[in-house]
């Protein structure tokens, strides 16, 4: 944002002068593409300088299209290597804008292959593309043999993002009005509905506690609720529907983010004040979460989980981030159980003992995990006085054991 001033001083003795000021506004927007390509092996022998595209995406006005080359650009560029562009794939002249294309790991361990032309110094500026067709990118973005050795490349699939930020600028002149506008209330509203119990139409028997609701609220919030209620094979009782396998709290909280959409207070839905309670009440509204796929409050609980990792809790929550495909919180599971200073603590939880009969591959993981932590580190591997045995079992059934410092 920027002012600027204009003074004029005639030569005449008597001086006046006057100001005008302006702002300069510019802003960046943002929107992303994932490009997946299934049957990368095939891809393979495509030729120097042919590509495999995506679909267009819009961004900031204008179309974009994510390009890979499986045996590269151009030979003189080094075909050895796997170049990745994006281009402008609409008509538009020195459109400005940021870039970044990265390779997903999907292993789980969230190391990316990112580059990126956001969060660079400001004197390098956006990028400016001149013409349809103009091209971000790099002719050397990995070597294909390392690419096909590695985590991005999964069941001869390849997951491509790319991130366009186009920045636009205007100038606007001083605001003449002023028109104060509330915040959204909408949540309240549909909370004030819900607690009110006006025109409820569909009730919920869970654990021995009877719900009620509106079943237009629920369809629009939940595919799965959509389903049962409105779908080919609906509920045929819908004076009471029983729900099972969920807590009477947990379905309390689950309506209340349907419609105040945040989460409760924890302890004053639970009625305890303990440290636990809202961990314990969180880890059972994100499986509830992922059953009703809903998704917003999914991603509020692992943050929330991600937030509150403990040595009691730990194990727990990494064998629901596996069983509910919760990557982040998974990776804060295993780097937090995998210190020096939490291991032994953790493998004496009734926690742990669950995880290795529920989630044994996750067993296998943190093994691979904590060597490579150990490989970073340079510590060896060997029989000392300070030796924790961890004990389970490969994704074969086999028993596998670690001794780890």
């Amino acid at each position: 944002m920027g002012i600027s001033k204009v003074s004029v001083e005639p030569s005449n003795p008597s001086t006046s002068s006057s100001s005008s000021s302006s702002i300069a506004v510019i802003e960046t927007i943002n929107g992303s593409h994932e490009f997946k390509i299934n049957g990368y092996s095939l891809s393979k022998g495509l030729g120097i300088g042919k590509y495999i595209a995506s679909d267009t995406f819009m961004v900031g006005g204008y179309l974009w299209a994510i390009y890979f080359y499986p045996d590269g650009k151009s030979p003189e560029d080094n075909a050895s290597y796997v170049s990745l562009f994006i281009a402008l794939a609409s008509e538009g002249t020195d459109v400005r804008a940021l870039f970044e294309l990265k390779l997903e790991d999907q292993s789980g361990k969230e190391i990316h292959k990112v580059h990126s032309h956001f969060g660079r110094p400001l004197e390098t500026g956006p990028y400016t593309l001149k013409y349809r067709g103009s091209m971000w990118g790099y002719k050397r973005f990995y070597k294909r043999t390392s690419l096909e050795s590695s985590d991005y490349l999964k069941d001869d699939c390849l997951v491509i993002s790319g991130t366009v930020g186009v920045v636009k600028s205007h100038t606007e002149g001083p605001k003449q009005y002023l028109i104060p506008v509330p915040p959204s209330n909408i949540g309240k509203q549909f909370g004030q509905l819900l607690e009110s119990k006006d025109s409820t139409d569909v009730s919920f028997e869970v654990d021995g506690e009877v719900f009620t609701a509106h079943k237009v609220i629920l369809a629009a919030r939940s595919p799965v609720f959509r389903a049962q209620l409105f779908g080919p094979m609906r509920e045929k009782k819908m004076d009471c529907i029983q729900v099972e396998d969920i807590e009477a709290s947990v379905f309390k909280a689950l309506l209340h983010f349907i419609y105040w959409d945040e989460l409760p207070d924890m302890h004053e839905l639970t009625g305890l004040n303990y440290n636990g309670a809202s961990t314990l009440m969180a880890q059972h509204m994100l499986a509830a979460a992922d059953r009703y796929g809903l998704e917003r409050l999914k991603l509020l609980c692992e943050t929330k989980l991600c937030e509150d990792v403990a040595i009691n809790n730990v194990a727990t929550t990494l064998a629901l981030a596996q069983q509910h495909q919760c990557l982040q919180l998974k990776a804060e599971c295993l780097r937090f159980i995998a210190l020096h200073e939490n291991l032994r603590a953790v493998m004496q939880t009734e926690g742990f003992e669950y995880l290795k009969v529920s989630c044994p591959s996750v067993i296998t993981e943190l093994l691979e995990y904590v060597a490579r932590i150990t490989e970073h580190s340079k510590t060896s591997f060997g029989y000392g006085n300070d030796v924790t045995m961890l004990d389970g079992s490969d994704m074969n059934g086999r028993r596998v054991k670690q001794r780890l410092f």
